[in-house]
């Protein structure tokens, strides 16, 4: 008699597809604090949890087993410092993007320069084009008289 064998093995190992799964959930994360949005959220969250640091200190200090007071006044502080710094969180998010994205392009330009003039050295048509476009800068900055 004839039987016939259905394996169900799975193809890929499990434990390699929650390592996938991790590394393209951190990649998103990677991605979305890229943009100007994910950085300001994450900068209100860490000013706003250093309020509620500070005011959940002073008011333990203060109120003595008062544990609903204590939390009535935590979340009022939390929201106070979330509608104080929504703004500014932005704006030092969007200012360090900005700086990033500048120092991202000098780096970019210096090492096309780099890789230019290692071009020149080795082939003399481009240091004659080098010389050339720097001699045009010259003559046109110098005045006219």
């Amino acid at each position: 008699m004839t039987r016939f064998v259905v394996s169900a093995y799975p193809t890929v190992h499990p434990g390699l597809a929650r390592l996938e799964t991790a590394f393209e959930t951190a990649r998103g994360v990677g991605r979305s604090l890229a943009d100007g949005m994910g950085l300001a959220s994450a900068l209100l969250a860490g000013m706003a949890a250093a309020v509620l640091v500070v005011a959940y200190q002073v008011m333990d200090s203060l109120a003595e087993g008062h544990l609903l007071v204590i939390w009535t006044g935590a979340w009022l502080a939390a929201f106070a410092a979330l509608a104080a710094l929504a703004v500014p969180s932005r704006q030092l998010a969007a200012a360090l993007r900005q700086a990033l994205q500048g120092r991202v392009q000098r780096y970019r330009s210096a090492r096309a320069d780099e890789r230019m003039w290692a071009v020149a050295c080795t082939d003399s048509r481009v240091m004659g084009d080098l010389l050339a476009a720097s001699q045009r800068d010259l003559d046109a900055s110098k005045p006219v008289r």
